[in-house]
């Protein structure tokens, strides 16, 4: 496995390393919890596509079980009817 994206190629790696490593921590954790919350809107659009009945409380409870897990949701909220 490569640290380097297959469409990217050396000399555009380096440069991101060197503007990552120029980066404050504050900076780095910003981009990281901005990519977590892109994340999760992709994950609740694909939800919300595949079931349009669920209203935002469904949605948020689908992004928990595929989270968390049918196991550890299951813990956590009970058995339900919410698909994944």
């Amino acid at each position: 496995m490569s640290i380097i994206s297959a469409d990217t190629s050396i000399s555009t790696a380096a440069k991101q390393f060197a503007l990552l490593r120029r980066m404050t921590i504050q900076q780095r954790a910003d981009i990281t919890f901005n990519l977590i919350g892109n994340l999760r809107k992709i994950v609740e659009a694909g939800i919300k596509s595949r079931h349009s009945d669920y209203d935002d409380q469904k949605t948020k409870l689908a992004v928990l079980k595929l989270t968390l897990g049918e196991e550890m949701f299951s813990r956590a909220f009970g058995e339900n009817d919410i698909q994944i």
